[in-house]
């Protein structure tokens, strides 16, 4: 398992290839579908996002509040599917990739690979797991989202699967 700590260099990306078990250090952003429609409200009016693109990841999913003593609640991936028709402006613009479940659309891997981006792959129904891996979490935006409001984590040896890398690789075209 490769040890990466976020934000990711180019020759981080460039060394990944589809398949390959990381675990990521650093700061991620929560952002479910309704963040995303908030965000590219911000983008099309020309206004300031809640957090930087530039190497930034996205993690597709909506925290539970977390019990007392802890960062997080359960924290487990969303279909990422449903985030196909962002992702590739968000990669265009800067992003350094996504964490979700599951396969994301030809347009999606094409924008990886014009990017130099990764996708990861996050165990569905392993939220308890993921939640312990977020040491400190804050929400950055649309807080009356509640779940589905775009929260900054700092997380810590947080295991994901390559998905989808850089050269076009796909766990999912095997």
């Amino acid at each position: 398992m490769k040890k990466l700590t976020l934000p990711l260099s180019p020759d981080d990306v460039l060394s990944l290839k589809a398949g390959d078990a990381v675990a990521l250090s650093g700061v991620i952003y929560t952002a479910r579908d309704c963040a995303h429609r908030r965000i590219f409200e911000l983008l099309d009016a020309d206004m300031p996002l809640p957090f930087a693109l530039k190497g930034a990841f996205i993690y597709y999913a909506g925290p539970c509040p977390a019990p007392k003593g802890k960062a997080s609640g359960s924290c487990g991936p969303t279909t990422s599917a449903r985030m196909n028709s962002f992702a590739p402006r968000l990669l265009d613009l800067g992003l350094g990739g996504m964490i979700g479940k599951g396969e994301m659309s030809e347009e999606v891997r094409a924008a990886l690979v014009r990017n130099r981006a990764v996708y990861f792959a996050a165990i569905g129904g392993a939220g308890a797991f993921y939640g312990n891996a977020v040491k400190k979490s804050a929400c950055v935006a649309f807080a009356d989202l509640l779940s589905e409001a775009v929260y900054r984590f700092e997380v810590e040896d947080f295991p994901l699967v390559v998905a989808m890398d850089a050269h076009g690789g796909s766990i999912y075209a095997r």
